[in-house]
C-alpha cells in the first residue's frame, strides 16, 4: 500500500509508492526511434491493461475488445490505490496516511500516435467529456478531496509510454500548489470583491499584448510571470470554478482553444515536450466568487536545476510577450 507522509517543516504530503518502480519504458526520448515491446494502449492490445472504467463505443463494441474510440482504464502502477481507508496516524512528530486514491488513464486515441495534436477538434471534445464523466463519478467518492487531471507528451515531460494518453489522479487532501492559489485568489477577492481571474482576462483583452488566441468563451495568454518559456493559460471568460460543470458549448471551445494552442506551440517550437494540468476547485468548496478553473500548459525548453529548486524562483529567458506573438502570429 503506498504511503502519504507530510513534510513536518514546510506541511508538504509526498507519495511513497514503489509500485511506480515498476513501470515499462515504451516512450523514446526525441531522436530516438527505439521503442520495446507491444504499446498497451493501441487497439487490439486491450487485454494488456486493466479492464476499462468506461470507453467511447461508438459501434456498441463489447467491453476491452477492439471497436473504441477512446477508453479509460486504471493506471496498471498506480501512485495511489482506491481500495482500503485512510488510516491517518502519527509516529512521534511525524503525520502521515494509507496512499488512498485513484489513478486512472485516459486512452485518446486508439491509434499509436505521439502527438495528441494530432487528434481533430471532435476527438479533443471526447477526450473533454470523458475528463467530466470520471470527475462527476469520482466526486461521489466523500474520501476524495481534489481531482487532477493533467498531461505528460514526451519522455522529458515525464511520459513513460510514447502513445498519447492524459491522467487522473483522485486524492484525499488538498495539494498544497492548489491551497496557495485558492489562499491568493481569496485575499484578492476579499479586497477588491473581484475575482482575479476575471480581472486578468479583462485586462489582458484589453492590453493585448499577452493574448495568443480568443473565442466566444475561452482566451488564451501567455501569463504575466511565467516560469517557463512559451507557458500558456486557457481561461473561461465567464467566472466558473469548477471546469466539470462547464456547459457543451464551452466544451466544443474549449477542444478549439485547447487544439490550436497546441498546434501552435508544436509549430512554433518543433512538437516540443509538454505538460498541461487542469486546475479546478476543490471538490469541497462551494461554487464560490474568487476562483475560476483554468488549464495551464508548460513546454519543457528549460531545465529546473539547483537555483530553482534552492529558491523557488523561476529563471525565464523569453518575454510572455514575445512568446504571446510569435504564437499569434503563427498562420494554422
Amino acid at each position: 500500500m503506498p504511503q502519504l507522509r507530510k513534510d513536518p517543516v514546510v506541511g508538504r504530503w509526498v507519495i511513497i509508492s514503489t509500485e511506480r518502480g515498476k513501470r515499462p519504458n515504451h516512450s523514446p526520448k526525441r531522436n530516438d526511434s527505439t521503442r520495446s515491446g507491444p504499446c498497451p494502449f493501441c487497439e487490439g492490445n486491450e487485454q494488456t491493461t486493466p479492464p476499462e472504467i468506461s470507453a467511447y463505443r461508438p459501434g456498441g463494441s463489447k467491453p476491452n475488445m477492439p471497436g473504441w474510440t477512446l477508453r479509460v482504464v486504471p493506471n496498471k502502477f498506480p501512485a495511489l490505490m482506491i481500495e482500503g481507508d485512510l488510516d491517518r496516524r502519527g509516529e512521534g512528530l511525524y503525520d502521515l496516511m494509507n496512499g488512498l486514491g485513484a489513478h486512472e488513464v485516459i486512452i485518446e486515441t486508439p491509434k499509436h500516435e505521439a502527438n495528441i495534436g494530432v487528434l481533430s477538434e471532435k476527438e479533443f471534445e471526447d477526450v473533454l467529456w470523458a475528463y467530466r464523466d470520471r470527475i462527476l463519478d469520482l466526486r461521489k467518492d466523500k474520501r476524495f478531496r481534489y481531482i487532477l487531471i493533467f498531461k505528460n507528451q514526451g519522455a522529458e515531460a515525464g511520459a513513460t509510454l510514447e502513445h498519447t494518453h492524459s491522467q487522473l489522479i483522485a486524492l484525499p487532501i488538498v495539494p498544497s500548489n492548489v491551497i496557495e492559489e485558492l489562499k491568493g485568489a481569496a485575499v484578492y477577492y476579499k479586497y477588491k470583491e473581484r475575482c482575479i481571474y476575471c480581472d486578468i482576462v479583462r485586462q489582458e483583452i484589453e492590453e493585448r499584448q499577452r493574448v495568443v488566441s480568443e473565442n466566444d468563451h475561452f482566451l488564451v495568454i501567455c501569463p504575466f510571470a511565467p516560469r517557463f518559456p512559451f507557458e500558456t493559460w486557457i481561461l473561461p471568460k465567464q467566472h466558473s470554478p469548477f471546469f466539470e460543470h462547464a456547459s457543451k458549448q464551452e466544451y466544443v471551445h474549449l477542444a478549439r482553444s485547447l487544439r490550436e494552442t497546441l498546434m501552435r506551440l508544436n509549430r512554433a517550437l518543433n512538437d516540443p515536450p509538454f505538460n498541461y494540468i487542469i486546475h479546478s476547485n476543490p471538490l469541497e468548496e462551494a461554487a464560490n466568487g474568487h476562483y475560476h478553473w483554468h488549464v495551464e500548459i508548460m513546454p519543457k525548453l528549460t531545465q529546473v536545476a539547483g537555483f530553482e529548486w534552492g529558491t523557488g524562483f523561476y529563471i525565464n529567458p523569453v518575454t510572455p510577450e514575445d512568446s504571446a506573438q510569435a504564437l499569434r502570429e503563427l498562420a494554422l
